[in-house]
């Protein structure tokens, strides 16, 4: 399994090089756009940071402090945005109430104990809490989506019901637990999975892990 995952990293990184992801300046920015993403595209989330950035409140305790109708208002782009808010304030008194509001705080934390700790934070689940602990905190926990399962399946790696926790493992006990293989690994399918391993009409021939 080992030499097989490494051969499709290797294969998908010569044809699409290094993904340059997640495209936040910051780790906070990072962590609010991992809560945002949930069940829209990204483009939609850029606009709402972009809302966020312009009037200031792309900070821990600047955040924190702002009304929720202003909150809700500026992510409204990236959809569900009540939703939304309710899950960065839930987010944000965890961050507060467990580290003080500071991110140096969380980052210093044991990574599993920090994971349990995401997850029980209502409107975060694992792949929204992976993806902060890899992306903001870089934390060597592989990121686990959609695009993932669906490749893995296609090509037999996983069953199609695989559990979140079975796949993650799969990557997590084969490869060197390293942050940026991780991050660029994670993107690398996610980019194979929007161009090619499509969930309707794939272009399987024209695949870079078919060649």
């Amino acid at each position: 399994m080992n030499r097989e995952l490494v051969l499709i990293y290797r294969k998908l990184y010569a044809a699409f090089g290094p993904q340059h992801w997640w495209p936040g300046k910051t780790p906070f920015e990072v962590m609010v756009g991992a809560i945002l993403t949930q069940n829209t595209a990204w483009s939609n989330v850029e606009k709402a940071v972009a809302n966020l950035k312009h009037d200031k409140l792309l900070s821990p305790l600047k955040l924190h402090q702002a009304p929720v109708r202003k909150i809700s208002r500026l992510i409204k782009p990236s959809g569900y945005y009540n939703i939304k808010t309710a899950r960065l304030r839930e987010f944000l008194s965890f961050l507060f109430n467990g580290y003080q509001g500071s991110i140096a705080k969380m980052s210093g934390a044991n990574t599993r104990q920090l994971r349990r700790q995401l997850l029980a934070v209502k409107g975060i689940g694992e792949e929204t809490a992976d993806s902060i602990l890899l992306y903001a905190l870089r934390k060597p926990v592989f990121v686990v989506d959609a695009y993932t399962r669906r490749i893995l399946s296609r090509h037999r790696l996983i069953k199609k019901d695989a559990a979140y926790q079975e796949t993650q493992n799969l990557f997590m006990e084969n490869l060197e637990n390293q942050v940026q293989l991780f991050n660029e690994y994670h993107a690398l399918l996610v980019k194979l999975g929007k161009e090619f391993c499509r969930k309707t009409n794939p272009r399987c021939r024209e695949c870079p892990l078919g060649k």
